[in-house]
């Protein structure tokens, strides 16, 4: 027969709770996430932390001033116009990595931007968004194990990533997804409401 100590039992116990918990999905809840620990240089050249946008549904955007996808920033700003209001802000970041289709200085793309498009939504400095030297943001963005959710690269000029009031990415769209597209307006309009 065998003999059952107090310490035997105790272990058993250790090693049931210790197995309950690896397999156990809501024990110790990860932390969430955010975009909120970054810093990106605005257009003109001043630092801002993304913390700034808290509270706020973010439509992070990579544009370019040479590619077929140009003429987005009329939809885009459109998409800013009807929902800033209720809690939107676009984030567009120049970026030369694709085709070289983004030649200009800063200067340069501000000046396109509002004399073509009328574009008001805030603009950055043009960045790297793939790649070997890509900005912490956009390794951020494309990494699910940083971001918890996303995978999708950047893979053409303005691919979309929409990222919900606390921070969080919610998903990415396409470049190919324009700002008309209704479950894109769809996503939108369901991070507004939360």
């Amino acid at each position: 027969m065998m003999k059952v100590t107090m310490h035997s039992i105790l272990l058993a116990i250790c090693v049931f709770g210790f197995m309950g918990n690896i397999f156990s999905q809501d024990t110790v809840p990860l932390p969430l996430k955010t975009v909120y620990g970054f810093s990106v240089n605005t257009i003109d050249g001043e630092n801002i932390s993304l913390d700034s946008y808290k509270g706020k549904v973010l439509l992070i955007v990579n544009v370019a001033s040479e590619c077929g996808h140009t003429p987005q920033y009329t939809g885009i700003e459109q998409l800013y116009q009807r929902y800033k209001d209720k809690g939107l802000v676009v984030l567009g970041f120049p970026s030369n990595d694709f085709g070289a289709q983004e030649p200009g200085t800063n200067a340069d793309i501000k000046t396109f931007c509002s004399s073509k498009f009328n574009v008001t939504f805030p603009l950055f400095s043009k960045v790297k968004v793939r790649g070997e030297g890509a900005i912490p943001l956009y390794e951020f963005l494309t990494d699910i194990e940083k971001n918890g959710v996303n995978a999708d690269p950047v893979k053409w000029n303005f691919q979309k990533f929409l990222i919900g009031r606390d921070g969080v990415v919610i998903r990415s769209f396409a470049s190919t997804v324009k700002p008309e597209n209704a479950d894109l307006k769809k996503e939108i309009e369901a991070a507004l409401g939360k």
